[in-house]
């Protein structure tokens, strides 16, 4: 590896250690007062957006193909992994982070084997065929949630009356370190051969095709990751809310995550993580220092992505990625050239 390269990884790596240290110096110290739980709320709903809204843009932005059932894939990790951690925590008292971590590899691991499943005939197909098909499982996936329970394990004769009591681990030291390491993973694949190799499909399917690359086994398998982390972000989000409802995993959520992808500019993970961010926290922003503005708060957020449509077609990013480390140069750059 050059040294540059490896300068600007300990750079980048020391960033997210450093604001990692600054959120538990808010937090753990209880720097913002009776508003820490408030904000701690929000940094962890926009956490797991990343991850979910991270891996839509493997698929949407690398891959070059829409896909409205990512909702359906944070389902699956979100209900296995709940009841997984339930029939354990019934069983046998196990720490936090075991917890935690069980249902985090059960969450990924559900979603993985159906996303193959459900990516070996599908990626056949392309374009509006291909999106139609990811909707119409995740619908199926909401309708048997909605209709099909284990009472002993919900406490109630469906899912769809809720899932309540599940265990709450996901602290937001845990899901932080999580959200690292999955946008670290996705941008690894991406950089990696088989992520050039996706590249190179959405360029241009034949050519691709054409040059030795084996176009269905790459798209299965960046749709068998996508699922993977979607489902890391169902079982996120389960753990941190305790109760789950199949109605939040309906098409408006899977449209909200592409909308996200677009919005931060597809084919940019900084783009995913910048846009997730904002946009999982802005209604409930407007709605804490706006109170009137409750009602309201939607079609705020949908006027802001369409202004920000209007004037930044490509998305806040574009293909580009943020870089500490290139932004540090750039300003030393100047900085001798005014010395100079």
């Amino acid at each position: 590896m050059p040294g540059i390269m490896k300068k600007r990884y300990l750079i980048t790596f020391a960033s997210v250690v450093l604001l990692f240290l600054l959120l538990c110096l808010l937090f753990d110290a209880g720097l913002l007062g009776r508003r820490s739980d408030y904000f701690n709320g929000l940094l962890t709903v926009g956490m797991f957006y990343i991850i979910v809204v991270c891996s839509l843009n493997l698929l949407t932005g690398y891959m070059g193909e829409f896909s409205l059932g990512q909702a359906g894939f944070m389902a699956i990790g979100a209900y296995s992994s709940a009841i997984v951690t339930t029939l354990i925590s019934d069983a046998v008292s196990l720490p936090a982070i075991v917890l935690y971590l069980i249902a985090v590899i059960v969450g990924a691991l559900v979603s993985a084997v159906i996303g193959l499943l459900v990516g070996i005939p599908a990626l056949r197909l392309s374009g509006d065929y291909l999106c139609i098909v990811t909707v119409a499982v995740a619908e199926i996936v909401r309708v048997i949630l909605s209709n099909v329970g284990i009472p002993a394990i919900t406490g109630s004769a469906t899912f769809g009356k809720s899932f309540a009591g599940i265990a709450h681990v996901s602290d937001y030291h845990y899901v932080y370190i999580t959200t690292v390491i999955c946008v670290a993973v996705m941008y690894c694949y991406i950089r990696s051969r088989y992520g050039r190799a996706l590249i190179a499909i959405r360029e241009d399917r034949i050519a691709a095709a054409a040059s030795g690359i084996n176009v269905t086994r790459t798209k299965v398998l960046t749709f068998t990751i996508s699922a993977a982390f979607a489902g890391i972000a169902g079982a996120v989000y389960a753990h941190y809310i305790t109760t789950l409802v199949p109605t939040y995993f309906n098409f408006s959520k899977s449209s909200e995550f592409l909308a996200i992808v677009i919005l931060g500019g597809s084919g940019s993970m900084t783009g995913s993580v910048v846009a997730a961010l904002i946009l999982s926290a802005l209604p409930q922003l407007i709605s804490y220092v706006v109170p009137a503005f409750v009602s309201y708060r939607m079609l705020i957020y949908a006027v802001i992505l369409v202004v920000v449509m209007i004037f930044r077609p490509g998305g806040l990013f574009g293909r580009r990625e943020f870089s500490m480390a290139g932004t540090l140069e750039k300003l030393t750059s100047r900085r001798k050239q005014q010395a100079a």
